[in-house]
């Protein structure tokens, strides 16, 4: 990476760590930031944007480290106890809502109008229809209504689905989207209803395995989506819900360990999709976009959005 400076006069130094370095420095090119330079040194940089899987190994080497951006909305690498903690964390929300809702919707409308089936028929030279059901009949659980949650909640809803929300309080905001909100302690009663389950939330010990044996068990028949934080679903309860019924389908996108080893029960089981976390991706150009709207702030003095609670892990 070439050490380029965006302005005559700077103060702040930044460093890009990601698997895509020169789109987001080409990103970065068309912006004026007044005060910032891009760096190869890392000791020197104060500013870092980073995807937080390939920094969190390499935190101590940014010793003037003051902000760190995410590339990312997950930040799971960087909550560990063990990593240091001296400095604003930020993430990137707001833009993944679309991209979730084409991967939760799409491979719901192949499911039940049963496209893989009339892919495989078609090889046969098979002409046999097959009794399908519309979105339009069916209800849908997101766990977190969060702007991911509320954007696939919105989308849903617009193709005439029931759509129910889980958060922390079972209070809407505002201008919500979902037909209900349900406090996270009431699972049962949202599984009950539910076609489909849908989890957005992120990682804390609070939601760890909140995706076990007993909640869904309180499903039927339904299909289930993970397009969180792996750590949500706890792996003998699932199968024991797909052995069951209560789930007939699982799409999964997260993993506690990525990438899913070979040996994986997951990859052959007939009633699991497995897609390597790609239900959204980090579109550089995207991304600076809000780190340009957040520098601004920095540079003037006032709070960072989209903060990171370390603590807390969201």
């Amino acid at each position: 990476m070439e050490k380029s400076k965006l302005m005559d006069n700077f103060t702040d130094k930044l460093y890009i760590l990601t698997e895509r370095d020169e789109d987001y420095i080409k990103a970065l090119h068309n912006h004026t930031l007044d005060g910032l330079e891009l760096t190869q040194t890392r000791s020197e940089a104060n500013i870092v944007l980073a995807s937080p899987p390939l920094i969190k190994e390499s935190l101590d080497d940014f010793s003037q480290l003051e902000w760190l951006q995410s590339a990312y909305a997950g930040i799971d690498a960087l909550t560990s106890q063990d990593l240091r903690r001296d400095y604003q964390l930020t993430n990137v929300r707001g833009i993944f809502g679309q991209q979730i809702a084409e991967y939760v919707l799409g491979y719901s409308i192949s499911h039940y109008r049963h496209f893989a089936l009339y892919s495989k028929q078609q090889k046969k030279q098979s002409w046999t229809a097959h009794q399908y059901q519309s979105l339009n009949e069916k209800t849908m659980v997101v766990l977190g209504c969060g702007s991911i949650g509320s954007f696939l909640a919105l989308k849903a809803s617009q193709m005439g689905m029931t759509v129910i929300g889980i958060n922390s309080t079972g209070i809407p905001k505002k201008d919500s989207p979902f037909d209900q909100v349900y406090h996270i302690q009431e699972l049962q009663s949202a599984f009950e209803q539910a076609d489909i389950v849908v989890n957005t939330l992120p990682h804390t010990e609070q939601t760890k395995h909140i995706l076990n044996d007993k909640t869904l068990s309180y499903c039927s028949n339904a299909l289930l989506f993970n397009v969180g934080r792996g750590s949500a679903i706890e792996e003998g309860g699932l199968l024991d819900a797909l052995d069951s019924g209560s789930i007939i389908h699982a799409f999964l996108d997260v993993f506690d360990l990525e990438p899913l080893k070979a040996n994986h029960i997951y990859w052959n089981h007939d009633g699991i999709t497995v897609t390597p976390h790609i239900a959204a991706s980090s579109f550089p150009h995207q991304v600076i976009e809000q780190f340009v709207e957040n520098y601004g702030r920095w540079r003037d003095g006032f709070s960072l959005q989209n903060v990171i609670d370390l603590g807390k892990g969201y």
